[in-house]
């Protein structure tokens, strides 16, 4: 009787739990069987949904429940805890699997180069959403001191990183958000926050939810100049062509008209303002220096030569994710991703290395939105089975179940499981029970490993 087919998938965000639903929906999953090992570096699954979304989005965080049911299935294990390549290499995970499918996402901040951004109160937004969210391995404060701060880029992380400076900490008090992080927002002395893009409303990334949601908050008065609400005929086609763009910009339009109300916090939207220097003084922050923009009739803009400088003390660029280099593996520095045709990873010269794989942003680059990564997973479980069905993959040396387990042990890794999850939930979820939360999160991985192996 044939052995059921024995898949790695190394990441448990949303990318890599799409990838093994795709297996489980697959006719071979039938014939001959599917058997899939999750690996996380994090005690916790559900990468970014636990780490790079805001707290604020019950909404999006309720894909957490979908994931769950995939999660659930009998012929799927999670192995948290377990770093690549540290504790699990490359070639550990070809003698144990049919195939590898990487989906680690990105995580770090992509730079800007302009002058000035190495000064102190210069941050990038991937850092401070890693510090809100309750990342174990970032700092547990965050320095939140300036009056007046910038963030760089019009896309959903811009729009996260402007709302959670912009809110009072009471009111992130009823979302997930573990004590330290609550602490630091309640000392936050920002009141006015400036969010900078270089190009037109039309071109802005935002999703239009997450831009109403800006104008939710009873502390946050959303402030649009008048001046920036501008289009030429690509910006016009963009709109017509576009259906999000151009409820994000009949949202944007409606609030340059109003007159600006009393709410304490101030969120201003910029447009036409590319950022060329952050300004500073004794190595901090001091201002900003943008320089006007113009439409050029596609949609795109050209410097006008006329700069401002902007008094501020803190600057947040959130001008996209980059994902780090997996050992063994080719990979593109400048897009951030792993070569692959169809999901299949290629070396410098074209040819597929033989049973790896990859999907989500380290496959694409960290664009769209999650459940864009569902397509991904679909091309990428494609081309395995093709590939599984063709015979061109080699047999695993020990594909026995226990064999990885029998590994991690004698290791002395200490890995967690599904049902660990079910453990620190609950404890999450305890944790909350007495103010009437629904969970505070656990933020130190020891404490997450012992609520996990309770």
């Amino acid at each position: 009787m044939p052995r059921p087919i024995r898949v790695a998938v190394v990441g448990a965000g949303p990318a890599g739990i799409y990838a093994a639903d795709a297996l489980l929906k697959s006719d071979a999953a039938l014939d001959p069987g599917v058997s899939i090992d999750l690996f996380e570096r994090m005690p916790a699954p559900f990468g970014l949904i636990r780490y790079g979304v805001a707290p604020d989005h019950p909404r999006i965080k309720g894909i957490v429940t979908a994931l769950h049911k995939v999660l659930d299935k009998p012929q799927i294990r999670l192995f948290g805890n377990v770093s690549y390549p540290d504790e699990l290499t490359l070639e550990d995970l070809r003698r144990f699997y049919d195939a590898v499918i990487f989906s680690t996402g990105a995580s770090a901040d992509r730079d800007l180069k302009i002058p000035g951004i190495e000064l102190e109160g210069s941050y990038g937004a991937a850092d401070f959403v890693s510090w809100y969210d309750g990342h174990p391995d970032v700092p547990r404060t965050w320095p939140l001191h300036a009056e007046k701060v910038a963030v760089l880029g019009v896309g959903n992380v811009a729009l996260d990183v402007a709302r959670v400076l912009a809110k009072t900490a009471d009111e992130l008090l009823p979302t997930e958000i573990p004590q330290n992080v609550y602490d630091g927002l309640a000392a936050n002395q920002a009141r006015e926050v400036h969010v900078f893009g270089r190009r037109g409303p039309a071109q802005a990334k935002f999703s239009p939810m997450e831009l109403r949601e800006l104008d939710h908050s009873p502390n946050i008065e959303v402030i649009v100049d008048p001046e920036d609400i501008e289009y030429d005929d690509g910006s016009i086609a963009t709109r017509r062509n576009n259906k999000q763009a151009d409820m994000v910009a009949s949202t944007l339009e409606k609030w340059a008209i109003r007159d600006p109300g009393d709410r304490p916090h101030r969120l201003h939207l910029h447009f036409f303002e590319s950022p060329v220097e952050i300004l500073g003084e004794d190595g901090r922050v001091v201002g900003l220096r943008t320089e006007r923009t113009e439409l050029d009739g596609t949609g795109n803009v050209r410097g006008t030569g006329q700069f401002r400088d902007w008094d501020l003390q803190g600057v947040y660029r959130a001008v996209g994710y980059l994902s780090d280099e997996l050992p063994k593996l080719p990979f593109d520095a400048v897009s951030g991703t792993v070569p692959h045709e169809a999901g299949r990873v290629v070396d410098g010269a074209g040819a597929p290395l033989t049973s790896i794989y990859v999907t989500g942003w380290i496959k694409r680059g960290p664009v769209g939105l999650i459940g864009h990564t569902k397509g991904d997973a679909n091309e990428t479980v494609a081309s395995f089975l093709s590939d599984h069905a063709a015979g061109r993959l080699p047999e695993p040396e020990a594909p026995d179940p226990e064999a990885i387990v029998r590994l991690l042990e004698e290791r002395s890794v200490r890995y967690t499981t599904w049902e660990g999850w079910h453990h620190l939930d609950a404890h999450e979820r305890a944790l909350g029970e007495p103010t009437g939360r629904e969970r505070i999160k656990v933020v130190e991985r020891e404490d997450m490993l012992k609520a996990s192996r309770a």
